[in-house]
């Protein structure tokens, strides 16, 4: 039914806006995104069958392998930020690209080390579960799951958001219809298959991945050569060249072509503050510790030995194609270059799509267009398994935690409880797409922001104390979840990620200033005689042309606006990630109302919370399972 709805949909949009694929090749992207989603829904059609219980629901019944968890966490792991993302940034910044790469691929290093194996022994569908265990169980519950929906919401919005004008920028689906394709067929994942679906859509989504970035990396080092030889073939590329002289400015004028290619393989380009880059590093590693969707991948396996074996299989996976990402990146900066890239998307985003186009023989050829069909089918899956995790995040802390545990107190029947996981799936799934669809044109990066920072100060200190810290108890855990979100939110809210207008006006002005000199220099470059620098002159010629149209859309849009969201002027904070600030303030919250509340139970409860962390039953209960 989806497969007939999904075309009725793109015609019903009218004429398609512009897009990366030429016209004459559309019908090609359509085939080959229909074969994708074909090959998921069948997935979601099998795993149907053995969604019984409340466990098959949440947690897949506990019946995956360490193998098919860590292809499954890397799935999850692996969205389209970290697809398109990186190797955009990489493409247009250098060596700073990279260094998200490494903040995720660390991140997994914390979560093997104290957070996989005694979460799989402590938790059963939840953070909650966890939390719940020695503190008291209502007020944990609740907590936990206010703390999960708006982690879940942040980030579940802004990959809407970014599914949406990526898919609209690579086939030319209007932005409404692609956020809602993705919302139709994320609901179908969770609510027909429950986590068995979404468990093998990531895994067969990451495993296209790898497979199309490989294929990629393979393309582009027959072209520039293997490692050393490709790193000289970077620095001495003039379009990298052009793209760090035009980066450093007046800095540029004394260095030579080499010092500059060599420029863009040294830090600094990007990240001019170091501090900002550690606050960064802390939020990746701890958020990524905290995140609702990945702590529920440790439920799925049997016993505490398959979740740190799905922990390592993720690690080497998830680290195989960040590197991979690195040649992607710096291939699309050789071979499409920076001012196209920036043509179709200033973000950078499409810079793997456009290499994947150019590696099969350039837009006006079938192959170029089925492999960038093909990506951009697989950056759809991307997103719509990634969303379909957080979904399922936010649902079992809505049906889970909030209906069963707290309003129910337990006391529910197995189809009631799988009942009012899909209700609450179909609920907070509408509403994340109504979400989806009213912030359009809006900056979302502040989301994302807020969703790592949150479960980064608020999540991970109360689950690390909860497990490793005998006087930890529910005063702690109540003082850390609200200091650790409202310290994260509201950094964010004042921080440089939020849109100040008289920034952004008085950006547009410069640049309109400055379009009459950038025209005198492109009108020069075309009567140049030069055939090369006569097409880099058109593309720039493009390109000032749309940047002078969105600068006066922004004139116009905050004509009679001077502050933010918030009432400000200006950033009062000047970090653009509070995790220096907010992860400390999170753990002295956990450490100051853990001592100042007497909570005897959490600590009747510790010698039996510890044993069963570390083997995974307490004595009487039956065997242990590590």
């Amino acid at each position: 039914m989806l497969l007939l709805t999904f075309p009725a949909l793109v015609l019903a949009a009218g004429p398609a806006p512009e897009a990366v694929v030429p016209p004459q090749h559309r019908w090609l992207t359509f085939a080959v995104f229909s074969v994708v989603i074909a090959i998921t829904l069948m997935i979601t059609y099998v795993a149907a069958k053995r969604v019984r219980t409340p466990a098959d629901f949440y947690t897949a019944g506990g019946s995956l392998s360490g193998l098919q968890n860590g292809w499954a966490i890397a799935g999850d792991y692996l969205s389209a930020a970290s697809f398109l993302g990186i190797a955009g940034l990489i493409s247009l910044w250098g060596y700073d690209g990279f260094m998200y790469s490494v903040g995720w691929l660390v991140a997994y290093i914390a979560v093997l080390l104290v957070i996989a194996e005694p979460c799989r022994n402590i938790g059963k569908y939840t953070l909650s579960d966890i939390l719940a265990y020695r503190n008291n169980p209502r007020l944990a519950r609740v907590l936990g799951a206010l703390s999960v929906i708006t982690v879940s919401t942040f980030y579940l919005v802004a990959q809407l958001v970014g599914g949406g004008v990526l898919v609209k920028a690579l086939i030319g689906i209007d932005y409404e219809v692609s956020v809602l394709v993705v919302g139709i067929v994320m609901l179908s994942y969770v609510i027909f298959g429950g986590m068995v679906a979404t468990t093998w859509v990531q895994v067969v989504k990451a495993v296209l991945l790898v497979l199309a970035s490989l294929l990629m990396v393979l393309m582009v080092w027959s072209q520039y050569g293997f490692f050393g030889d490709f790193f000289a073939s970077v620095v001495g590329d003039p379009r990298v060249q052009a793209r760090v002289a035009f980066l450093l400015g007046d800095a540029a004028k004394n260095m030579t072509p080499a010092e500059l290619g060599q420029r863009f393989l040294e830090p600094g380009l990007l990240f001019s503050a170091p501090v900002d880059q550690i606050s960064l590093g802390l939020a990746l590693v701890f958020g990524t510790a905290g995140l609702p969707h990945i702590l529920m991948r440790f439920f799925t396996v049997p016993t505490a030995r398959a979740a740190r074996s799905s922990v390592i299989w993720a690690m080497v996976i998830i680290g195989g194609f960040y590197l991979l990402t690195l040649f992607l990146g710096l291939g699309a900066a050789m071979k499409v270059g920076a001012p196209a890239i920036l043509e179709v998307d200033t973000g950078g985003n499409m810079a793997a799509p456009l290499l994947a186009q150019a590696l099969g023989g350039g837009a006006d050829s079938m192959l170029g267009n089925f492999m960038l069909a093909f990506v951009a089918a697989v950056a759809f899956a991307t997103i719509v398994a990634v969303v379909a995790g957080l979904l399922l995040a936010a649902t079992s802390a809505i049906a889970h935690d909030l209906y069963i545990g707290v309003i129910r107190n337990g006391q529910a029947g197995l189809d009631l409880q799988v009942r009012a996981g899909r209700l609450a799936a179909i609920g907070f799934g509408i509403v994340a797409i109504v979400l989806g669809i009213v912030a359009k044109g809006q900056n979302v990066a502040h989301m994302v922001a807020l969703a790592f920072a949150v479960a980064a100060s608020a999540n991970f200190p109360c689950i690390l104390l909860t497990l490793f810290w005998r006087r930890c108890n529910t005063g702690g855990i109540v003082a850390g979840m609200i200091v650790g979100s409202l310290a994260a939110i509201g950094l964010v809210l004042v921080s440089p990620n939020m849109t100040y207008p008289l920034e952004v006006k008085a950006a547009a002005q410069r640049l309109l200033d400055d379009a009459p000199r950038q025209l005198a220099w492109i009108e020069a470059e075309l009567s140049s005689g030069d055939l090369p620098r006569i097409e880099l002159a058109k593309k720039a010629r493009t390109a000032l042309g749309r940047k002078v149209v969105q600068a006066r859309s922004e004139l116009e849009r905050y004509r009679n606006d001077d502050t933010s969201l918030v009432g400000l002027r200006a950033p009062l904070f000047e970090l653009r990630n509070p995790g220096l600030i907010s992860v400390p303030l999170g753990f002295l919250a956990v450490l100051l109302g853990s001592l100042f509340y007497r909570d005897p139970r959490a600590l009747a409860v510790w010698d039996e919370f510890y044993v069963r962390q570390n083997i995974g039953a307490v004595p009487g209960e039956g065997t242990d399972r590590r």
